[in-house]
């Protein structure tokens, strides 16, 4: 579920951040503001309507439902992130490609988004944490079916007492494919997280 929607996030975001840094229209700066807005209210906030619509839709203890919610709050960094990516490559570097033949998916393709191949790596990164790590929303709108480990660890706390050996042993497991993760991309995740620290 987490690898679905950071998938989803970086297939629906980066070409969202692409046109608004390219793209110049009138509602440009208003948009990219609604599309913070996503973010600045705390995520209990959306706790009773997204229960109720996942109730009436039926999503409630499926992985869909928790893949919707995931890409959701994802989207919003994704395109906040990858904008400003996209507005440190330099756009004369797109025109001469349109001048050699490219179209505009061309040199999106070609060029901008393997110069920003270090912020699409950081990117994909946080976005698989914060899906990953995710407890809130997986506790309230998951049973059996689509539980997730940080979910699952918490069965071991029970009445009689708690089971420290299976606690430590799940937590491993659940950091695990993050360090993993996040080792295979450390190289462009330290580029994509300096990136704009230091001005020549």
């Amino acid at each position: 579920m987490s690898l679905t929607a950071t998938a989803l996030s970086l297939l629906l975001g980066v070409p969202a951040a692409y046109a608004l840094s390219r793209c110049r229209f009138r509602a440009r700066r208003h948009i990219a503001l609604w599309i913070l807005a996503t973010r600045m209210a705390p995520p209990v906030a959306f706790t009773i309507p997204f229960f109720l619509a996942y109730r009436l839709l039926g999503l409630i203890d499926s992985r869909t439902g928790l893949v919707l919610i995931y890409l959701t709050f994802n989207l919003a960094l994704v395109v906040w992130m990858m904008r400003n990516f996209f507005d440190g490559v330099p756009r004369a570097l797109e025109e001469a490609a349109w001048i050699d033949g490219c179209g505009v998916w061309s040199g999106f393709r070609l060029i901008a988004l393997p110069l920003s191949a270090p912020g699409l790596a950081a990117t994909g990164v946080l976005c698989f944490i914060l899906s990953w790590n995710d407890f809130f929303y997986a506790l309230i709108l998951t049973r059996t079916t689509a539980m997730t480990a940080p979910v699952a660890i918490v069965n071991f706390m029970q009445y009689e007492g708690w089971e420290w050996g299976k606690i430590a042993a799940g937590g491993t497991l659940v950091m695990l494919p993050v360090v993993v993760f996040s080792v295979l991309m450390r190289r462009y995740l330290v580029r994509g997280l300096t990136a704009g620290g230091v001005k020549e």
